[in-house]
Order: structure tokens, then sequence, then C-alpha cells
């Protein structure tokens, strides 16, 4: 779905970020990459502390795109994820990459503890950090106003 389609849905809302705000979810994006490096965590929580990282860097690049996600509609995060094809670019792979670790990440959360591995883990916080750079460069590429200096 476009970002145009999911504003008449209601499932976004029009924004005017500023770079404090940007600036903000990148270093919320930052502190969850750290915490979820840290050795002795279960892989639950780096899982969880690199999911939340990601989800930060996609909130900021669909924030700088003039968007956000209506918190009231459900799957507000999933929103969140998809609209990086139409935000940055982000490959199909990717996202459905980034979806099915958002999934586990709820079952974690929310249902029942599951089975997260360590590779899982590392597999999450590899992407968190790419996403990072690729969100980054796409904002300095494209909103170069909303990037701290």
């Amino acid at each position: 779905m476009s970002l145009k389609a999911w504003l008449a849905k209601g499932a976004l809302q029009a924004h005017k970020p500023s770079a404090k705000e940007i600036a903000g979810l990148v270093a919320l994006a930052d502190r969850n990459l750290a915490d979820a490096g840290i050795r002795g965590l279960s892989a639950e929580g780096r899982l969880q502390f690199a999911y939340n990282a990601a989800l930060a860097m996609a909130t900021a690049a669909l924030h700088a795109a003039g968007y956000r996600t209506n918190s009231n509609v459900p799957g507000h995060h999933a929103v969140s994820v998809e609209s990086l094809q139409h935000t940055i670019g982000a490959g199909a792979a990717l996202v459905r990459k980034l979806d099915a670790f958002r999934r586990k990440r709820n079952r974690v959360s929310y249902d029942a503890p599951a089975a997260v591995s360590a590779r899982e883990a590392a597999d999450m916080l590899a992407l968190a950090a790419q996403l990072r750079r690729d969100v980054e460069a796409w904002m300095r590429a494209k909103h170069a106003a909303l990037i701290a200096r």
C-alpha cells in the first residue's frame, strides 16, 4: 500500500518533522543498538533492543517523509516497517525480513516466551545497524535540513 493510501485509510497522518525530533529518534536507535550489543543479555532481549532500533529508524524515515503512524489504528508497527519501501526505497526482501522479526518480537513480548536463537538476535542487530546507516544516508540525500551536521 502507498503512503497516500495509508493516509486516506487513516493508518497515517500528515506530519511536519523537525531536526530535533529526527535527532531524538536517531539517538533512541543508537541507544537501542548499544543495548542490543550488551554481552550477557538474553537473545530475546538483544532481539527486542535491535528491533526497537530498527523501528526508531523506520519512524524517523516516515517522519522525514511527512507522515506519522496513527497509533490508534492496529498494526502501526507493521505500517512503519512496510513504509520503508516508500520512504528510503528499501527492497521487498529487507522489508519481509524486518517484518518477520517484528512478528517474532511480538510473540516474545506479548504472547509467550518464544525461543530466540543467538543467530536470530545477531541477524536482527546487523539488520538494524544497516537500516540505521541506510536511513541516515537517505535523509542526508533527501532531507538534509533534518540531519544535525
